[in-house]
């Protein structure tokens, strides 16, 4: 789940589509027999269940099954930013390592939901090159993100005002983590914030098998 300030409810257009098929079907019934009634029924249903299929395959793909060595993954958007003391990190100076990156608020009761479950992972892999960052953005006026991350028992460093590598990632709410491979390609981007998602697991077992 992610959580926005200024997020709103999408209207779905299925009424359209009922109005659109229910004209169609209209058309000319009125001139056939029960029996073409009957096959066009059948045609109009058959088309339906393709276009569902593709459109639930398309989804998972996008997500859910990243995790093959047959997909074509992007490459990550090289980025620089400063942390609260103004240490610089850039993504090209950890290239050939995998990254996590958390894309978080101070604000945010999810990314707050999400956080105890990246933290388990960091620590369980310290033996390991895996890289974890978490960027702030989107802030209210005041906000001290290092502290929030500390006062939590957080031991990943945040770098802070990201909204413009935030825009470069096409991330519009929070939390949402990104996953990146040592090829510096993007493997998966995820706004889930169950702490204890087998996902987040399987997206790390993933990073440091390749």
């Amino acid at each position: 789940m992610t959580y926005s300030k200024d997020s709103a409810v999408s209207q779905t257009s299925a009424s359209v589509l009922k109005c659109s098929v229910n004209s169609s079907a209209d058309i000319g019934l009125s001139s056939v027999n029960l029996l073409h009634r009957e096959l066009l029924g059948v045609v109009m249903t058959f088309s339906t269940l393709v276009l569902l299929l593709v459109f639930f395959s398309a989804g998972v793909h996008a997500d859910d099954s990243q995790f093959t060595p047959e997909y074509q993954f992007p490459q990550a958007k090289p980025f620089t930013l400063n942390d609260a003391q103004g240490n610089e990190w850039s993504l090209a100076e950890h290239a050939g390592k995998p990254v996590v990156i958390h894309f978080w608020a101070t604000w945010c009761p999810y990314c707050k939901k999400l956080q105890p479950g990246l933290e388990r992972l960091r620590l369980a892999n310290l033996d390991s090159d895996l890289e974890m960052i978490a960027i702030s953005f989107n802030e209210d006026k005041g906000a001290e993100p290092a502290e929030v991350l500390k006062s939590r028992g957080m031991g990943m460093n945040t770098l802070i005002e990201g909204d413009s590598v935030a825009d470069l990632y096409g991330v519009t709410g929070t939390p949402t983590t990104v996953f990146i491979n040592r090829a510096g390609q993007l493997v998966w981007l995820t706004r889930i914030s169950d702490p204890d998602s087998p996902k987040l697991d399987q997206a790390i077992e993933f990073l440091l098998s390749e």
